[in-house]
């Protein structure tokens, strides 16, 4: 979550390694993902466009694997590169049933997905090393940069791909489960300030918006939370991050003692945050700043110290910042504009190569855990969100300066702000046309599916992850899905 990076929300959890970057670097504090949920968000980070141009439209419809990303760009000038851990853009490891989620969210029925949140501690106040295989990944960094990077002779671009912090894989919640339990040591729990633990407030079921409770109950979070839950829910979240910041710590740690720091640019960032129990919901796959504000820092040569950028700016900005950076001719093509005019000292007298930078940022889903297709424009104080045609669900906007916890959609009393924005979003992207796709891309993926399972269908449907409410019912819940049909 990029609240996470400057105040008020650090005041939560102790993360030096973020501290360092903001003192020696540049903060952005209103930077978005293009989509809220792992794959189509790097598929706009690595491709520099938004997603209704990728056609990233869930986890598994990403970038095409010969895709040419700012990485390829760079090797071809004379970069050496280097990857570690998670990319996930051309398709993420996600299981059947997530896809089928995610095709089947037009169907008429409300079934729980997700296993419902909870909190798990491993090991002790000495177990610093929860989520191994991020550490595994972090060391192999740490000796590239150590054996290789320090002796090149060319320079190099290395990305380190984290899972965390994102909640664990939840084994109670039956086949297929997904990733509903925030789990840390004692040891990350001790970096988290409980009392500065805020308790979001809820909306009760019947105001919620129809999107959000859709949200909310496939996330499995209609039922009762204690304050208690809630608070550990946030805290183990916090903590998870925390852990994160010691693997950016490392890195850094790294190139200081090799020497590089001085002459190396880094860049810190996350493909989407989680909600962590704010709207009555976790995981991401929201418009809510808890889901689509991302942290963004950058540190390094020729980039401004303690500086802090109100700009709203987005993850397609990545690509041709990367190939600013490298002195690569930026194509004209991209939805990204270079932020190295904003990261430099004489930023002022800047403008990049692109044009002007526009004063709004786009993010857009297509994915599972929403029964529409969602598009998001922030500009100024205000977010704009806006479902499917249009005009079948209310849009939502929300003042974010006079409401940062976004409790209060101001839709019906600022039309004519509603208007202008709706105008706005409709010059960027047909939003209605994409959506439209969108469906007919999710009914004819759902047809291949069932032919390919021939008369096992109906046992394989009713086992994925939403079987303990499947179950109940099968016959009606196959009905509905012959209606949408």
């Amino acid at each position: 979550d990029g609240r996470l990076t400057f105040f008020p929300g650090n005041q939560t959890v102790d993360l030096p390694s973020i501290n360092f970057m903001k003192r020696h670097g540049t903060n952005f504090l209103n930077a978005y993902t293009n989509s809220p949920i792992c794959c189509p968000s790097r598929a706009a980070m690595w491709s520099g466009l938004f997603t209704h141009l990728t056609e990233s439209w869930n986890n598994f419809k990403g970038l095409d694997p010969d895709y040419v990303t700012w990485m390829d760009l760079m090797e071809k000038h004379g970069y050496h590169a280097q990857k570690f851990g998670k990319l996930d853009y051309t398709s993420g490891h996600h299981s059947v049933s997530n896809r089928v989620e995610a095709w089947t969210r037009d169907v008429d029925f409300l079934l729980r997905q997700e296993g419902r949140p909870m909190v798990k501690l491993r090991g002790d106040r000495k177990q610093v090393r929860v989520m191994e295989a991020d550490w595994r990944n972090t060391d192999k960094a740490v000796n590239w940069i150590n054996e290789e990077a320090v002796n090149l002779t060319q320079p190099f671009i290395l990305y380190l791909g984290l899972n965390l912090p994102h909640p664990y894989p939840s084994p109670y919640a039956g086949e297929n489960f997904g990733s509903s339990t925030f789990l840390t040591s004692s040891y990350w729990l001790e970096k988290v300030n409980y009392e500065a633990i805020k308790i979001p407030k809820w909306s009760s079921l019947s105001e919620m918006h129809p999107v959000d409770y859709y949200s909310s109950y496939t996330k499995n979070c209609t039922g009762e939370f204690t304050k208690e839950e809630v608070r550990n829910i946030r805290a183990f979240y916090y903590a998870m991050c925390a852990e994160t910041d010691a693997m950016l710590g490392e890195i850094i740690s790294a190139l200081q003692d090799t020497g590089l720091l001085g002459k190396t640019i880094i860049i810190f960032t996350a493909d989407h945050g989680e909600l962590a129990m704010e709207h009555r919901q976790f995981y991401k796959m929201s418009m809510y700043e808890g889901s689509s504000h991302v942290p963004l820092l950058v540190m390094g040569p020729g980039v401004r110290e303690h500086q802090q950028i109100p700009n709203v700016v987005s993850l397609v900005d990545i690509y041709p910042t990367m190939l600013d950076i490298a002195r690569i001719p930026v194509p004209q093509n991209l939805s990204g504009y270079s932020l190295i005019p904003l990261l430099r000292e004489n930023a002022e007298s800047k403008v990049s190569p692109g044009g002007p930078r526009p004063s709004w940022v786009l993010s857009e889903f297509h994915g599972c855990n929403v029964n529409s297709s969602v598009y998001m424009l922030r500009t100024g104080n205000w977010k704009y969100i806006v479902y499917s045609d249009g005009s079948s669900v209310p849009p939502q906007l929300f003042d974010l300066t006079a409401d940062p916890d976004e409790l209060t959609n101001v839709a019906i009393e600022f039309p004519v702000i509603v208007h202008s924005l709706d105008k706005i979003l409709r010059s960027v992207v047909n939003y209605p046309k994409v959506s439209s796709s969108v469906q007919e891309y999710n009914k004819q993926q759902f047809i291949s599916w069932k032919q390919s399972l021939g008369h096992n269908y109906s046992s394989v449907i009713a086992n994925l992850r939403w079987h303990q409410d499947w179950l109940k019912d099968q016959k009606r819940y196959e009905n509905a899905i012959d209606k949408w049909l």
